[in-house]
């Protein structure tokens, strides 16, 4: 899960026998980030965070996220016209009007 570069043919590699984590914390709030949790914004690094969570892990139920609280434009009329967003919206959008 780090440098690939450098695994070639007859490279000797070994388990880890842990799945796949990354850090969390607040740090990581406002940055971009690679799927390992490597900051690509260019801002420096994010300060080690002693919490970690599984990459695949199970996203939370309907019922237990936030109701959608503020009206997202598009910037796009035909689509901002035609489908209704909310800004933390989760739900898949699907249907006519």
């Amino acid at each position: 899960m780090g440098d690939g570069l450098i695994i070639q043919e007859g490279s000797s590699v070994k388990a880890t026998g842990k799945i796949a984590q990354i850090p969390v914390s607040e740090a990581y709030l406002g940055r971009d980030i690679n799927a390992l949790a490597k900051p690509i914004d260019g801002r420096g690094e994010i300060s080690a965070s002693s919490e970690s969570r599984l990459i695949e892990s199970p996203a939370l139920g309907i019922i237990s996220r936030r109701f959608v609280y503020e009206p997202l434009q598009t910037e796009l009329i035909a689509i901002d016209s035609m489908v209704p967003i909310g800004h933390g919206q989760r739900e898949l959008i699907i249907g006519d009007r």
